[in-house]
């Protein structure tokens, strides 16, 4: 390879190497745009199942570390593949609270954009209620990107009663072996007891029962060496 084929090789390994680094810039800083991007939240579980008849709350929250600016919300309802509108608003910036249009006679706005929650409460639930309903937001400050977030409504006649006969037997039957242990603790810390009390009991006894000895043998430090000497 001449001189000149390897400056040529060098230059190209240079050029893929900043391709390399801009392309690693790139995804870093998309990375930071979505961690930043507004959130849409309708809770850790995004189904219930309530009565017909009742009412439910439809939970969803937003959240956004860029802040929001005349914020767009709604929700909809999917009824056989067709979206209804059941609210909609904008909350012209955080802590101002929207003035919610309603498209439903059962819905009710119950969210606070000072709280960042947007919910809505549905009354006297019927059993063509049943079925997904999507709250959707959309933030200028993200140059109109959409987001949303599904919650599923499920209505019975009545609600399952659930069987917690095996949770009340292996919470009876830890609680037995827990309080089992405690009681073995307390009656072996009770014998440590005593039986510490009973050996110092023999140690005074074998400390005095030795004095007594002593003293009726004559031995040097008893009671016999007291006496005075008879006098000639």
């Amino acid at each position: 390879m001449g001189l000149q084929d390897r400056r040529s090789f060098l230059h190209r390994c240079a050029r893929s190497g900043d391709v390399v680094h801009a392309g690693l810039v790139v995804t870093l800083l998309i990375g930071v745009w979505y961690a930043q991007a507004l959130e849409v939240n309708t809770g850790k579980v995004h189904f219930i199942e309530v009565m017909n008849g009742s009412s439910v709350l439809l939970p969803c929250t937003y959240a956004s570390c860029i802040g929001i600016k005349n914020l767009y919300f709604n929700w909809q309802f999917k009824d056989n593949g067709t979206l209804i509108k059941l609210c909609e608003a904008t909350i012209p910036a955080e802590g101002v609270e929207p003035n919610v249009k309603i498209y439903h006679e059962r819905v009710e706005f119950v969210g606070s954009s000072k709280q960042s929650n947007i919910s809505i409460l549905l009354h006297n639930v019927t059993f063509e209620d049943q079925g997904d309903y999507i709250c959707f937001a959309r933030n200028p400050k993200e140059k109109e990107r959409n987001h949303s977030a599904v919650f599923t409504l499920f209505v019975v006649d009545e609600l399952k009663v659930v069987d917690n006969t095996l949770t009340v037997i292996i919470v009876s039957v830890l609680g037995g072996a827990i309080g089992l242990i405690i009681l073995i603790m307390v009656v072996k810390a009770v014998v440590l007891a005593i039986l510490n009390k009973v050996q110092e009991k023999n140690k005074e006894c074998l400390v005095s029962s030795s004095g007594n000895d002593n003293t009726e043998n004559g031995l040097p430090g008893s009671k016999a060496d007291s006496k005075p000497t008879p006098k000639a």
